[in-house]
């Protein structure tokens, strides 16, 4: 269970996760030691899984964005499994979700442009195991993409 501190510290780390330890420690009133051990009870306890450095694809010229939503054969006991795993390996898909109902799997693929796209989707998406159909869709704007919890 977290308490107010540990919701602190939390909300400050959300909003400037590479603040130094001492800097975050005399900005929440604690000593820098008080302030690791939190933070390694937070880590400990699987509250805090890491840091990481957030990357815009866009800049590196990544310019679409497509969600692909598949269906695989639920016949097969290894569908998902074997999907995932093949899916885990193409560099442009960015992110897999699965779902419970009609949707099974939800792949965001990123391309730097549509042809790059085509040869992506033709020579990688195609080729992965037990889909039966496939609907893709354009991202055309993000409206709101924010990992911020509210504590």
């Amino acid at each position: 269970m977290l308490d107010d501190l540990d919701r602190r510290i939390l909300r400050h780390l959300q909003s400037d996760p590479a603040q130094s330890i001492p800097d975050l420690a005399e900005h929440l009133g604690l000593t820098a030691s008080r302030l690791s051990r939190r933070l390694e009870k937070l880590r400990e306890g699987g509250v805090i899984l890491g840091q990481r450095a957030i990357i815009d694809w866009r800049a590196l010229g990544y310019e679409v964005e497509v969600s692909l939503r598949v269906t695989l054969d639920k016949t097969n006991p290894r569908a998902f499994d074997e999907f995932i795993e093949s899916a885990r390996g193409i560099a442009e898909v960015i992110e897999i979700q699965t779902f419970l109902g009609q949707v099974d799997v939800r792949l965001s693929v990123i391309a730097r442009d549509m042809p790059h796209y085509q040869q992506i989707y033709r020579a990688a998406i195609l080729n992965l195991p037990h889909i039966t159909d496939i609907e893709a869709l354009m991202h055309v704007a993000r409206i709101k993409s924010d990992e911020v919890l509210p504590l």
